[in-house]
């Protein structure tokens, strides 16, 4: 099963827990025999990364997806480090081409991510996305597609 991840970034903190606690158990309800199960994911801070990381826990593997090639540096500092030690256990990277991290160059990641999946992972309030090629686009995108997509998010929780 090769499962796509898109969602929300800067969670507040009760937010993130209780999606931290969901990839886990999405996870584990999509993992059959160790190893079948594939992260999709363009390991930005926040779900891509816990999914990618929850994946890997239960040994399954993770093929990454750069939006550009100054994608690092477009992250926040602090995420630098896991960005760095997910792409090391990365399988596979692909790469759109693209040489700025912008809205084009996220949407672009979203749709090759897509094109890597069977499914995709959403953590999404539902709401519009506030840029282009955010989640909410991802999850368009998937749609018109006819691909399986499961939400996760509570009502308790919140966007930052």
């Amino acid at each position: 099963m090769r499962v796509g991840i898109t969602g929300h970034r800067e969670l507040p903190p009760d937010t993130a827990r209780q999606v931290r606690s969901q990839l886990a158990a999405a996870v584990g309800e999509y993992a059959g025999p160790a190893g079948e199960l594939v992260a999709v994911s363009c390991l930005a801070d926040g779900p891509d990364s816990w999914f990618a990381e929850c994946v890997l826990a239960r040994g399954g593997s993770l093929e990454a997806v750069l939006p550009a090639d100054d994608y690092r540096t477009a992250l926040p500092e602090g995420h630098r480090p896991d960005l760095d030690a997910l792409l090391d256990q990365a399988s596979q990277v692909h790469r759109t081409g693209l040489a700025l991290s912008d809205s084009h160059a996220f949407m672009t990641a979203g749709e090759l991510m897509l094109d890597q999946a069977e499914s995709l992972l959403a953590v999404w309030d539902g709401q519009p996305a506030r840029g282009p090629g955010g989640t909410a686009d991802v999850v368009a995108a998937a749609r018109e597609r006819g691909m399986p997509v499961r939400v996760i998010w509570s009502e308790s929780a919140c966007r930052g």
